[in-house]
């Protein structure tokens, strides 16, 4: 039966419906999809032998059976390679009551077809609304994370991809927006924090933390080191000559990443505009930014009054 049934999957997933229709028996079929290694998705949906049951895989099941459902906010974001601060499936639906669907979040609002492509088998927001649903969403943190991702070129997962959106396009999408016209200006408050040139989550996170606490440095700062190599340091206090670098998960993956850091590092050393390092890795970021904010004071006031003397 396995190989009659096979025909009839699609990325590895077959239909109850769809079997019954191609001839099996109802009765019989759960019975022998079972003793054959299917695995139940959901109700409706079984998985072919082996394939692991992943969250993406019910994902893909529940968009089969209700075609309606389009992934979008979180799930979109990731289809996108758009860097997040928790992942989710979310679901969105012109015509689908607001709430849960095996297990799912579910949305309730319209959908143009043009706000809608398809990425690995699965429709989903394009990146411009997606990058839009969450701005609306919030909260702000998490959509400022995918709102820098997506302006600028990123390397995620390993792969290198271009800037998604434009500053302008989404500005433009959130006023225009025909419905919860009473968070735009919300959004579009959150949208001026954004910064296209920020590297990565942890970096956004810092500068939103410094931005709450007062602290305004310039963003990837441009300098020369003394052999005339360009060097982009993360935060700079320019009067202060305080460099901030925040350290990713990966650092120091291979002895060559590490020998780029040391590099770099005494690159930085070497511009004429800095006095001090300060390096906090990403999980400080996290999970203790008020650490991380305490030691920048700290040094910027060093800094400043041996400036002004």
């Amino acid at each position: 039966m396995t190989g009659n049934l096979q025909h009839f999957a699609r990325w590895g997933l077959l239909l109850t419906r769809e079997a019954v229709a191609a001839g099996v028996a109802a009765r019989q079929l759960s019975r022998s999809l079972d003793a054959e290694g299917w695995q139940r998705v959901v109700r409706g949906a079984w998985a072919a032998p082996g394939i692991e049951l992943t969250p993406w895989i019910k994902a893909r099941a529940v968009q089969i059976l209700h075609p309606q459902l389009v992934l979008s906010h979180r799930a979109a974001a990731s289809l996108h390679r758009i860097e997040l601060l928790r992942e989710a499936i979310e679901f969105t639906a012109s015509d689908s009551p607001t709430g849960r669907r095996h297990g799912f979040m579910v949305h309730r609002t319209p959908l143009a077809p043009a706000e809608v492509c398809v990425r690995h088998g699965l429709r989903a927001t394009t990146p411009l609304r997606t990058v839009h649903d969450l701005l609306l969403c919030g909260p702000r943190d998490e959509a400022l994370v995918a709102v820098d991702s997506a302006l600028g070129p990123r390397v995620v997962s390993g792969r290198r991809r271009s800037g998604l959106v434009s500053t302008a396009r989404l500005t433009a999408a959130c006023s225009t927006h025909p419905t919860r016209r009473h968070r735009t200006p919300r959004a579009t408050g959150w949208l001026a924090l954004a910064d296209p040139r920020s590297g990565s989550p942890a970096e956004t996170v810092a500068r939103l933390r410094m931005h709450d606490a007062g602290l305004h440095p310039l963003s990837q700062a441009e300098m020369r080191a003394g052999t005339g190599r360009r060097i982009v340091a993360d935060f700079l206090f320019v009067r202060e000559g305080v460099v901030v670098e925040i350290e990713g998960y990966a650092y120091h993956g291979s002895r060559e990443a590490h020998r780029r850091d040391l590099d770099r590092f005494n690159a930085l050393s070497a511009c004429p505009e800095v006095r001090l390092i300060l390096r906090f890795p990403a999980t400080t970021v996290f999970r203790t930014p008020d650490r991380m904010l305490s030691e920048i004071r700290a040094a910027l006031a060093s800094h400043r009054s041996v400036g002004g003397k």
